[in-house]
């Protein structure tokens, strides 16, 4: 199978440091082939900081990919100055190379260089910056590959969860849901399921937005005019969904195995609970594109960028479920061939 391609991140970040150290960590000897897409001097730069020992190997198509320890492959998109590389403190470069290093990576999937994307993370704010006015990865991501439904997972071994809106003040929820948009939401979330994640019948749970369900419309209306109905014509079409339940009691239930993912109405109902359990190794999954996307779920850190503390399990757990995506997309390329 093609190698993953693993951007670098934000330079200023703690992105170019787990990647030094997933390299170079000798208990990963058999970590799916990649190449990591982004500036060469960054990368030095922080091995040099850190006192890591490892090889960096220019990179480009149809090359042989290093996958010994200490080897890093690397397909070069920027030239970033050492002046510009500051921990902690990101500048107009830093946002031009992050940004750059993703277009590439998209670009070499879709040119059949590498199996799937794999991303270290970013600065919202060095995002705008570049010049690209996205709220984050997953709206840069959809717009590269001519998505119109990108669906955000965050996935664990004990926990799974899809969002039905993502970045959005709280107030702007109950306007943003709708029954169709539900509806298109559930799909892909079953159909990823099936497909990316190898389960022949999903049994999915949905969250209601409101505390206990809305109690009968005690608390609320937007149970029985949207997701209701929605759970109703999901089930309809063939697939197995249950709910709306109480968010306060649904996620102890998935995480005890009797879900494979829970729906969520609204960005913290599904991160504060799925942090809880995978903080360190949670993996951040984007659903409805033509290729395969995860990213680490966790921040660029800037407060600690540089000083050799940051964890390596996200990227370790997001690299390896990249790859086990791709692999299943590849057993069935037709059904692949559908999505987004």
């Amino acid at each position: 199978m093609l190698p993953l391609a693993i951007t670098m991140g934000c330079p200023a970040g703690i992105g170019p440091e787990i990647i030094l150290k997933y390299f170079s960590d000798p208990s990963l000897s058999l970590r799916p082939p990649a190449v990591v897409v982004g500036d060469a001097t960054t990368l030095r730069y922080y091995a040099e900081r850190l006192r890591i020992n490892i090889q960096i190997v220019p990179w480009q198509a149809g090359d042989t990919v290093q996958t010994a320890c200490n080897y890093l492959s690397l397909l070069e998109t920027s030239s970033l100055s050492l002046d510009a590389i500051q921990p902690g403190r990101p500048g107009k470069a830093t946002a031009l190379a992050m940004a750059d290093a993703i277009i590439k990576a998209v670009h070499g999937i879709q040119q059949s260089f590498f199996s799937a994307l794999c991303t270290c993370p970013i600065s919202k704010e060095a995002l705008q910056e570049s010049g690209h006015c996205f709220p984050g990865h997953t709206e840069m991501l959809a717009e590269l590959t001519s998505s119109d439904n990108p669906v955000m997972m965050m996935a664990g071994k004990t926990l799974r969860v899809t969002l039905a809106t993502i970045h959005c003040g709280i107030a702007d929820v109950p306007g943003l849901l709708g029954k169709e948009l539900l509806i298109r939401l559930f799909q892909t979330t079953y159909n990823s399921l099936q497909l990316d994640f190898g389960l022949l019948k999903p049994k999915i749970a949905v969250a209601a937005l409101n505390p206990h369900a809305s109690e009968n419309g005690m608390f609320g209306d937007e149970e029985e005019k949207m997701i209701i109905p929605a759970v109703n014509k999901a089930n309809e079409m063939g697939m197995d969904l249950q709910g709306p339940f109480p968010p306060d009691t649904i996620f102890v239930k998935a995480a005890q195995g009797e879900y494979d993912c829970v729906i969520c109405m609204y960005h913290d109902q599904g991160l504060i609970p799925f942090k809880l359990l995978h903080f360190a190794d949670g993996v951040n999954v984007t659903l409805g594109l033509p290729i395969v996307r995860t990213s680490v779920d966790h921040g660029t850190a800037y407060d600690i960028a540089g000083t050799g503390v940051a964890d390596i399990k996200s990227l370790v757990a997001a690299a390896e479920l990249a790859y086990t995506i791709a692999g299943n997309r590849n057993k069935n390329k037709n059904a692949a061939a559908h999505l987004g």
